[in-house]
């Protein structure tokens, strides 16, 4: 059976950067879920600015983001032991929650408009969770 582990704001589009386009609905039906939380609305609030992966990048958000997962890297991997197999999806652009694609290059300070650049790899986030599964051997996909 596949068990599909989401990014928080599939699920929950409340939590996302205001005045930014909504992800794709994600379809529940018939599907066994474990919905993540969101790294940014826990560490930084709902009233966060856009921000990328690179200005995330520090290694108090990586252990946040780490330490975050833990609980759910445990039932992930008794899920595994069972013969699930695990699906992660997050969400396309996130510098937390991207799996394929992140947004880069935001530059510091304030400003009055906000630039970046898109690039493959992952979100912070995404690349600690795929560091602690791989660390505990469980096979897994991720996609967005």
């Amino acid at each position: 059976m596949e068990i599909d582990i989401v990014a928080h704001c599939r699920l929950n589009p409340a939590v996302r950067v205001k005045g930014i386009r909504q992800p794709e609905a994600f379809d529940t039906t018939g599907k066994r879920i474990i919905q993540l939380p969101c790294p940014e609305a826990v560490c930084f609030g709902l009233n966060r600015r856009e921000n990328t992966k690179d200005q995330f990048d520090f290694p108090n958000y990586r252990r946040f983001c780490r330490d975050l997962f833990l609980p759910y890297a445990d039932m992930i991997e008794m899920l595994a032991e069972e013969g699930h197999t695990i699906r992660i999806t997050g969400i396309p652009k996130s510098p937390s929650c991207g799996a394929l694609t992140v947004s880069v290059g935001g530059k510091v300070g304030k400003g009055i408009s906000f630039e970046d650049r898109m690039q493959a790899g992952r979100g912070i986030f995404f690349e600690e969770i795929e560091k602690e599964l791989n660390r505990r051997g469980i096979l897994f996909e991720m996609t967005e």
